[in-house]
């Protein structure tokens, strides 16, 4: 009964999170990602717990609402992440930097890029290591969606998902979109929500 429960409570029923592909992660684990990982597969991969992406996305959404949208930067140096963070930018008023970060970007005022967040939030903490380096160098707290063989000692708040799926990362982005929607007062219900997955989804 109380797994019933549980189930209720996710943002989205358990199978959504399941069909998106959020769950699958790599055939390495690190230390770090640990306590995140349900399961490993006969194939060895290890398989990540969607309650607790659930748990996180919440947080981070309660989170990332306390800041000025204008100081905070979204970054994606991975394809499939360029047009779901593109979207989760324009949705919410956020900066973002999708494709190649260009190295000064939160440190050299003299760059037309430069911008000076108070937030930055990361698709993948090894592809968008730059950002991360740079964040650190400026002091300022670090989200990220981590998979299972991603290492976290920098991170400050870790989304446990597939960071490098089309769909997953889709769907991630959506959810945190609607959260923060919902968690500023923007929206007062999911209905409201007028975006899809497919409006998040990076083309083939």
């Amino acid at each position: 009964m109380i797994m019933e429960e549980e189930k209720e409570k996710l943002l989205v029923p358990e199978d959504f999170y399941l069909t998106s592909g959020v769950h699958i992660g790599t055939q390495q684990k690190s230390a770090h990602m640990k306590s995140f990982i349900f399961k490993v597969r006969t194939d060895g991969l290890y398989v990540l717990d969607v309650t607790k992406t659930d748990k996180r996305i919440r947080m981070t959404s309660k989170f990332l609402a306390g800041f000025d949208p204008d100081r905070i930067l979204v970054v994606s140096a991975r394809q499939y992440g360029q047009k779901p963070t593109k979207i989760f930018a324009k949705t919410l008023g956020v900066h973002v930097f999708a494709g190649r970060f260009v190295p000064g970007t939160l440190t050299n005022p003299n760059l037309p890029e430069y911008v000076e967040p108070e937030v930055l939030v990361i698709t993948d903490p090894s592809a968008d290591k730059q950002a991360l380096r740079e964040a650190l160098n400026v002091c300022i707290p670090i989200v990220a969606l981590c998979d299972a063989n991603n290492e976290t000692s920098n991170v400050d708040l870790i989304i446990p998902t597939n960071n490098k799926g089309r769909r997953a990362l889709a769907t991630v982005y959506w959810l945190l979109t609607r959260e923060i929607l919902k968690e500023r007062g923007e929206i007062k219900s999911d209905e409201e929500f007028k975006l899809t997955i497919e409006d998040f989804e990076a083309p083939l």
